[in-house]
């Protein structure tokens, strides 16, 4: 039965998301039950394409996102993969009728992070929206349960949050993108003279970001908002933990919260969350 088949998809991607990303999973549990197992699926799908362009080194890259970009759309048209992951991401993307640009966005920003770029504001702007923003986006049509009026009053905060949670992942793997993948992200920004006031000057752009999304979060479904108020919340701690860090520090070492944080932040998160009644 292929029923069979679809469950054992979900639990691959459900298993992925959990080996690659505690925070994401305890973010995932805090949903409702009813919508943990689409946002899993779109979690594999922007992981496996990751994957490639980050870590399989010795490979051909551009082959392989080549090939999961041609077997991405053969599946949405077919309607069956027989990669579990991909199966998983296309009933997803069938059931919630996420936008197909919002993939070719996507896709997109990874055949960017093929390439040696030197990254102005325009092209920072465009892999930051197919990197992040695109991917909030999947989610929230998953959140809104395909209500197009309520997707378009909650999409421009959905983009902003996505663009603040990126902006932290460059600072945070700023050491690794340079030192294993030969990248930096921020446009005219010399690594060799990242100081503490390029530094400050990122940071006010991302807590201008996070001040306007939290109003996008309160104003999303019972069903998503504390989850995503938990995500926020951990990004918000990692951001805080940041900009306590010196610039030069920043470069020599990646800045990380442990398990035992996160956990810790999941519950002050829940307590605070039905405090301020968000």
């Amino acid at each position: 039965m292929k029923k069979l088949f679809d469950d054992l998809s979900f639990k691959i991607s459900k298993q992925t998301t959990k080996q690659y990303s505690t925070s994401f999973s305890l973010g995932i549990l805090a949903l409702s039950s009813k919508i943990r197992n689409p946002i899993y699926a779109i979690y594999g799908y922007v992981r496996l394409a990751d994957e490639i362009v980050d870590s399989f080194h010795g490979f051909d890259k551009e082959k392989l996102l080549s090939r999961f970009r041609d077997d991405t759309f053969l599946a949405l048209e077919e309607k069956i993969s027989l990669n579990p992951i991909m199966q998983a991401f296309q009933e997803t993307v069938s059931q919630y009728e996420i936008d197909h640009e919002l993939i070719k966005q996507f896709l997109r920003s990874m055949e960017m992070d093929l390439h040696k770029i030197d990254y102005n504001s325009e092209l920072y702007k465009e892999y930051i929206l197919g990197s992040a923003e695109v991917v909030g986006l999947m989610c929230l049509h998953i959140f809104v349960n395909g209500d197009k009026a309520e997707f378009e009053r909650l999409k421009p905060s959905a983009m902003i949050l996505g663009s603040a949670f990126q902006k932290v992942n460059f600072l945070r793997d700023m050491k690794d993108d340079y030192d294993v993948l030969g990248r930096t992200y921020f446009p005219n920004v010399d690594i060799k003279a990242f100081d503490n006031q390029v530094k400050l000057e990122i940071e006010n752009e991302i807590t201008n970001e996070f001040q306007l999304a939290l109003e996008g979060i309160k104003k999303l479904p019972t069903s998503s908002r504390f989850g995503v108020y938990l995500a926020y919340r951990y990004y918000l701690s990692l951001f805080k933990k940041i900009k306590k860090t010196s610039a030069t520090k920043m470069i020599n070492q990646r800045i990380r919260i442990s398990n035992s944080k996160k956990i810790s932040l999941m519950m002050g998160s829940y307590v605070e969350y039905k405090m301020l009644s968000i």
